[in-house]
């Protein structure tokens, strides 16, 4: 998908989100950040990798750090607020606004 245009996604960053394939699946996270370009997302405490780094001066002794790589949106639901499993979303306009609302609960996603 190569094209510019403003591409909507049914997550955002800050959403409680839940991993439904892959080998984290299962896992529960908080979205630190989307990329709309390639449609993936970084989520806390799924799909750690090991990064070998030089000594800089963040890190003077270098060696291996685990940090968070990207997953694909199509990967993800959104959780519930309600119930705390995987749902899909809706999306409405209020006062010249668009509010997210759970399908399983109908509850409004911040």
């Amino acid at each position: 998908m190569s094209s510019t245009k403003n591409i909507k996604l049914h997550i955002k960053k800050g959403d409680n989100v839940i991993v439904i394939a892959g080998a984290d699946k299962g896992k529960q996270g908080r979205v630190l950040s989307v990329e709309k370009k390639s449609n993936r997302a970084f989520v806390e405490g799924v799909r750690i990798v090991s990064r070998h780094t030089k000594p800089n001066a963040k890190n003077p002794n270098g060696g291996i750090v685990k940090k968070e790589a990207p997953i694909h949106v199509s990967n993800l639901m959104l959780v519930d607020p309600k119930s705390g499993e995987p749902t899909r979303i809706s999306r409405e306009r209020k006062d010249g606004k668009v509010i997210r609302k759970s399908k399983k609960s109908g509850e409004v996603i911040k």
